[in-house]
C-alpha cells in the first residue's frame, strides 16, 4: 500500500483540512477575488467536475451495495451465534453466494475509484480521500498511515488498519488472515480443499469496514460537489499523478498476476494492477483535455505533442493489460523493465506540463 513521495506530500498538505483551498503558509485562505487569475475558478473546467461527480456517484452506489451484502452476511452470522463452522454447515450456499457477490462488488467498485484517482489524489483539497480510500498504509507505517480506525458492532477497534480498498478486497478474497473468521476452514464448495478465492470474512469486521467505506464515499461525493476546479488544480493533478508509474508497476510485479502463488502482496488480486494503471491514465487524459486549450494558446505544437505522448502512454498500458488478459504472463524482470519505461515517459509528460504551467503563470501546489 505504499504511496509515492510526491503523492505523500500532497496528501500531507491536505490532511485534516479538506475545506482549505491550498497548501501554503497563509493563516487565512484568500478569497477568489484576491487570488491570482490562474487560481480562480474557470468555467471551461466544468466538464472536469462533471467527470468527477459521475465517478463519485458510481462509488456511492457501489460501496452502498457492498454494505448491503455485508449487512445480510452479518445477519446470518449473528443468527448462528457467530459460530462460523455452524454457519458454513447450515448456510453454505448462502455464504458462498455472499462471497461471490462481495468479490464481484469490489471488482465493480474499484474502477469507479481508479478512473477518478488522478483528480482525487492530485487535487490538494481532495487528496486525503485518496489516502483513506486507496493509498494509505496501516499503523506500522506512521508517516503514510490512514487517519482513521474502525470500531465494530461488537466493540472491537482496529486502529489504522489500512485503506478501504485494501480492507474490502483482502477480506472478500481471504488474503489477509486478520479479517478472516477464526476456527474454520473456508471450504465454500465443500470439496475438502480451500482454493484461492474461497474466503470467510469475520462478519463483525467486514460489516464495520463496509459501513465506514460507504459513509466515506458519500463524504467524497459531497466534497466533490463543493469543489470548484481551478487551472492550478488541473495542472497540479497532472504533474503530481502522471509520474507515478513506477509505484504502480512495482505493485503489479509483487502481485499474484506476476509473482503467482509466491506473491507477498495481499491486495491487487481482484484485477490486475495493469487495469488500474490504464484506468488512472484514462482519467488523466480527461484532465489534460480540460487544460490543453490553455496550453495551445501559448504553444500549440507543445500542446499537441503532450497530448500525443499521454495518449501513447495510455495505449501502452492498455496493450499490456489486454495482452495479460489474453493469457500472456509477464515475469518480474519484464515488469520492472516495463515500469521503468512507463516512468520515463510519464516524467517527460509531467515536465512538459510543468513548463506549460510556468508559461501560463499557473501555480503548482506540489
Amino acid at each position: 500500500m505504499p504511496r509515492s513521495a510526491t503523492r505523500s506530500a500532497v496528501a500531507a498538505c491536505a490532511a485534516l483540512t479538506l475545506g482549505l483551498a491550498a497548501c501554503g503558509g497563509e493563516d487565512e485562505p484568500r478569497t477568489a477575488a484576491s487570488q491570482p487569475a490562474a487560481k480562480q475558478p474557470a468555467q471551461d473546467l466544468a466538464p472536469l467536475k462533471g467527470f468527477l461527480l459521475d465517478h463519485t456517484e458510481r462509488l456511492v452506489a457501489d460501496s452502498s451495495a457492498l454494505q448491503a451484502g455485508a449487512e445480510e452476511y452479518y445477519g446470518l452470522a449473528k443468527a448462528a451465534g457467530f459460530d462460523y463452522a455452524k454457519l458454513l454447515a447450515e448456510d453454505r450456499e448462502q455464504v458462498r453466494a455472499f462471497v461471490k457477490s462481495a468479490q464481484e462488488g469490489f471488482t465493480k467498485a474499484n474502477p469507479a475509484y481508479e478512473e477518478m484517482e488522478g483528480v482525487v489524489a492530485g487535487v490538494p483539497s481532495l487528496a486525503e480521500y485518496d489516502v483513506i480510500i486507496d493509498a494509505g498504509a496501516d499503523g506500522s507505517d506512521p508517516e503514510n498511515a490512514v487517519p482513521f480506525s474502525i470500531k465494530t458492532p461488537a466493540g472491537k477497534t482496529y486502529k489504522q488498519p489500512g485503506n478501504f480498498n485494501y480492507l474490502i478486497e483482502t477480506a472478500a478474497y481471504g488474503t489477509e488472515p486478520a479479517w478472516a473468521a477464526k476456527g474454520v476452514e473456508p471450504d465454500l464448495d465443500g470439496d475438502g480443499t480451500v482454493e484461492f478465492g474461497e474466503a470467510l470474512p469475520d462478519a463483525d469486521f467486514y460489516v464495520a469496514a463496509t459501513r465506514d467505506f460507504a459513509r466515506t464515499a458519500k463524504e467524497l461525493d459531497a466534497a466533490a460537489r463543493r469543489w470548484t476546479p481551478t487551472p492550478s488544480d488541473a495542472f497540479t493533478a497532472l504533474v503530481v499523478m502522471t509520474p507515478t508509474m513506477s509505484e504502480y508497476f512495482n505493485a503489479w510485479k509483487n502481485s499474484r498476476f506476476v509473482a503467482g502463488a509466491q506473491a507477498e502482496e495481499k491486495a491487487f488480486v481482484a484485477a490486475s494492477r495493469l487495469q488500474d494503471i490504464a484506468d488512472i491514465l484514462g482519467g488523466l487524459q480527461t484532465v489534460y483535455a480540460s487544460v490543453q486549450p490553455r496550453i495551445a494558446k501559448v504553444d500549440e505544437a507543445q500542446a499537441a505533442q503532450t497530448e500525443q505522448e499521454l495518449d501513447s502512454l495510455t495505449a501502452f498500458a492498455e496493450r499490456l493489460r489486454d495482452e495479460e488478459a489474453g493469457g500472456r504472463r509477464f515475469d518480474a524482470d519484464q515488469a520492472e523493465t516495463l515500469g521503468g519505461e512507463a516512468q520515463a515517459r510519464a516524467e517527460a509528460i509531467a515536465g512538459q506540463i510543468t513548463q506549460a504551467a510556468g508559461q501560463l503563470k499557473i501555480e503548482l501546489e506540489t
